[in-house]
Order: C-alpha cells, then structure tokens, then sequence
C-alpha cells in the first residue's frame, strides 16, 4: 500500500481540537474572502458551497456546482491563505467510490478537511425546503468510503446529517453517533431547534461536534461562550462574509443609481492596495529589478 500522504494543515487543525478550546470558523468563498479571514486572526476557515456557489455561478446552492468546480475553487483559494481551510464536498458527487475520489482529491489539493453529508443529491442548503436524505445504510457507506480515502491523503473528515427536521432528532443523533464510530473527526447535525437540542448533540455525540451559526436559520444563533459551554468544538458562520459583502455592494449601487455620494462606506484605497498584498508584491519584484 502507498504510503498516505501527509498534510501539515490537517495536523494543525487536530491541534486546534486537542486544545479544547471553541474554534470560530468564519467561511469563505473566494480569495480575498479568505485572506480576509486569515488577517482577521481566525485560525480556521471553511469554503462554504451554499457561498461558493453564489459566489462563482450566481446561483444558489441546489446542487448545481459540479466536483471539478468545487475543487478549482477550492485550490484558487488555498494560494491566497496560510492559515488551514476545510471544504463543502456535498454528497460526495456520486457512488462510495465517488466518495473517495472526492476526499482524496480534495486532500491532494490541500484542504485540511472536507464535509460529507447524508443528503439525496442533488443536495440542498440545509435551512430550506424541500431536502431530504438517504438511508441510514447509504449515509454510513459514505463515511465509511471517506475514511478510507483519508487513509491514501491525510485530511478531516467532517460527517454532517440533515435528518433532524424530517425524521426528528433521535435520528439524527443516531446517524452522528454511528459517523463517529466510523472514524469521522467532526461531526455536524445540521437544524437544531433550540438550545437544549444542540446539548443534546453535544452530550450524545461522541466526538467533536461542530454548530452552524447560519443567521436567519431554524438554529439560535449563540454567543461563542456559549456555544463553548454547551460543548461545541467548532462553531462555523457560513454565510456572514458573505452576506455582509452583498449587502454593501447593493447600497453602494443603489447610492451610485440615485446619485447620491457612494463613497463614504469605501475602504480607502490605500487600505486596499495593503489588504490585496501589493506592498508584499513589489518587495519581491524588487529582487529581480537591475539597479
């Protein structure tokens, strides 16, 4: 057997798990997405689909991101950051073994995990209508095949179910506690409905477990030390860059459309220049300029 392949940003993350200390893991969706993150001190970040997709096709996440453009987006982000990245692999995009060559190419390409949930394809945002997920067999075969990837190319597997809201939470508690046995690393029930369910997650899951603070969601959105103190390892903010980014480009295109002043909630050019890297940029093409 090849030896596995080793990834130094997943054993950063399992550093940050063996800490015991809640993990705030903004999400990005694109380059500077990300880099923003990283310069905001965040230790962790996730490529969200539901924002990748927004993001790169302009359409909402149904589905319709293929693997080939999940990964592009995923490497073209990974060059803009140091710090590590997980990523969105949906259902795995197919059969187990499509499962596995999902988890180890996006191990290969650096990620330092990746999420597999139990959704029928195509899969939907976790917090609207009209989702549903397979069988328990299935969903167990798809983290049984990411584990087996993760044996070729070191990477996190972060199991995720979305059962809760159609099957209820004892299901969904069920499916995580057998991910866990399985070998996942992570695990996400998708949907709690209040407090006293994500406790529940907490104390029966027998793993990390991480929430999903998706703002205007069926979860409560809690403050970090309380998320801390229920148990949570991550706490994942999938939509906030996002969401932020949209609603300041609307009002500054509605400003410009009235012709009002746009430019007052701007970052300064300045600021931008040295937020975009080009300082580092001409540092370095100063090696190579002749004298």
């Amino acid at each position: 057997m090849a030896e596995q392949l080793p990834n130094p940003k997943t054993d950063r993350v399992r550093a940050l798990l063996a800490s015991g200390e809640l993990i705030l893991m903004p999400c990005c969706y694109d380059g500077i997405s990300a880099r923003l993150i990283e310069q905001a001190g965040f230790d962790l970040t996730f490529l969200s689909g539901f924002a990748a997709s927004v993001s790169r096709i302009g359409a909402p996440d149904v589905g319709l991101m293929s693997y080939g453009e999940v990964l592009d987006q995923a490497r073209n982000v990974l060059e803009a950051i140091e710090i590590p990245m997980m990523v969105d692999g949906d259902t795995g995009y197919g059969n187990p073994m499509n499962v596995e060559r999902t988890v180890e190419g996006f191990a290969r390409a650096g990620c330092a995990g990746v999420m597999i949930e139990d959704q029928v394809a195509p899969k939907r945002c976790g917090h609207i209508a009209g989702k549903a997920v397979v069988d328990r067999e299935e969903a167990f075969d798809r983290i049984r095949a990411a584990v087996a990837a993760r044996g070729r190319a070191d990477i996190l597997i972060k199991a995720r179910t979305d059962a809760r809201r159609d099957h209820g939470l004892s299901e969904a508690i069920a499916r995580a506690q057998t991910f866990a046995e399985l070998g996942a690393d992570l695990i996400f029930v998708e949907e709690p409905f209040d407090r006293d369910e994500m406790r529940a997650i907490c104390r029966e899951v027998p793993a990390p477990t991480s929430a999903n603070m998706l703002e205007g969601g069926q979860t409560p959105i809690l403050p970090p030390r309380e998320l801390a103190d229920l148990g949570f390892a991550v706490a994942a903010y999938p939509l906030a860059c996002m969401s932020a980014a949209m609603n300041a480009m609307i009002q500054v295109l509605s400003d410009l459309r009235e012709g009002r002043d746009h430019t007052a909630g701007l970052m300064p050019f300045a600021d931008l220049r040295r937020t975009v890297g080009f300082e580092q940029y001409y540092a370095a093409e100063a090696r190579y300029l002749k004298p």
